[in-house]
């Protein structure tokens, strides 16, 4: 088997929040009309993958600044430009493809573009506001351009500043307080909104860029901790894998038994709710990362992972939007259904993979040759 530098437990994570995600996806052709428990608890999974995909952003960029405030003794305004070229040359070119693909389809069929689509090139389209309908995977990504931008900054003023300070302090006390400022948006939307269901919740706040930034900065904490008390984590990962289990499984039961709704409880959903699926999905790290895999899982979930991010793009506003559109499943049977899902999965990891070979991998070999690590 061929050596590469890659951590299996890291890929898993990707693999595993992808996966979510399409899961979620596929339960639109088969039950496109149904609305059960089971059904919603399993298209929650897709929002729990994005959240999955949140921390373990934060997380991987929060050890690589935490690194480079440690170990730079005359840290410099250019480590952080470099950083910023590194996670834009990452995630910025398959965007901006995915966003013309979508415009481009939109006027060959003559579906309507969102008024001030121009925002979307500037990551504006949520950033206090609800996420218009169009490209809606894009939400996530305006949260992440942002959160790159904000803390980062904000660690690299404090650390300049504060020469003679440990690094670690720095770190933690500044993602605390960006953490802290970032709650007062939320306190006023939970003192200013009405919220009438679900979706509504979820359009208001779970997808605009002001309200979910400290999501990717729990994945920053983490590192903090994971640096601070290495053996104590080391030691009760298993444990704390356990804890994070049920931590995760406790919560949704709550939701569950006592019937809390954003209607009902904006308060658990604006202050708690997510920051607790944060927390709990950062407790499975260290069981996961330390996970080594098999010679016969390591490829398959390595071809996942790596293509994770075109896959997330590419399969619900480019796909499967327009298979509902001009396919109608209503009324056919069950293998019908299962051979439009077929279908679905076949043509999502045919294109991710042709826009990860052709697309997105010589941009990251051309990165990592122009700004190394």
């Amino acid at each position: 088997m061929i050596k590469t530098n890659r951590i299996f437990g890291l890929d898993l994570l990707r693999a595993l929040a992808i996966s979510l995600v399409l899961l979620s996806h596929c339960t639109f052709l088969l039950f496109p009309q149904s609305d059960t428990l089971l059904l919603n608890s399993i298209r929650a999974m897709g929002a729990i993958g994005v959240d999955l995909f949140f921390v373990l952003s934060g997380y991987l960029i929060g050890g690589i600044l935490l690194k480079v405030i440690n170990n730079e003794q005359n840290l410099k305004w250019s480590r952080l430009f470099k950083f910023w070229k590194r996670r834009w040359l990452r995630t910025l070119p398959n965007y901006f493809l995915i966003l013309v693909l979508n415009v481009v389809v939109a006027l060959i069929i003559g579906l309507p573009l969102p008024e001030n689509t121009i925002l979307y090139g500037f990551f504006l389209q949520n950033f206090s506001w609800g996420h218009p309908n169009f490209f809606t995977e894009a939400w996530s990504l305006s949260i992440e351009e942002f959160a790159y931008i904000v803390l980062p900054f904000a660690l690299f003023l404090v650390s300049i500043s504060f020469k003679k300070k440990s690094g670690n302090k720095v770190f933690f006390i500044t993602t605390i307080g960006v953490i802290a400022l970032l709650t007062i948006f939320k306190i006023h939307y939970l003192l200013h909104t009405e919220i009438t269901d679900y979706h509504q919740w979820s359009w208001s706040f779970r997808k605009v860029v002001i309200y979910r930034m400290d999501s990717i900065y729990y994945g920053f904490l983490a590192v903090y901790c994971v640096k601070s008390f290495s053996n104590f984590i080391r030691n009760h990962k298993y444990r704390l894998f356990v804890v994070g289990l049920l931590v995760f499984l406790v919560l949704h039961a709550c939701m569950y038994s006592f019937a809390l709704l954003p209607e009902t409880h904006l308060w658990f959903y604006t202050l708690i709710y997510l920051q607790v699926i944060g927390v709990s999905l950062l407790l499975l790290f260290p069981y996961i990362i330390a996970l080594k895999g098999t010679a016969g899982l390591n490829p398959v979930i390595e071809f996942i992972s790596t293509r994770s991010y075109a896959l997330y793009l590419v399969n619900y506003s480019l796909i499967l939007l327009h298979m509902q559109q001009w396919i109608a499943t209503e009324g056919w049977g069950l293998w019908l259904k299962i051979g439009m899902v077929t279908l679905f999965m076949l043509m999502t990891f045919t294109v991710s993979n042709a826009v990860y070979l052709y697309f997105e991998k010589p941009i990251l070999r051309y990165r990592d040759q122009k700004f190394p690590r």
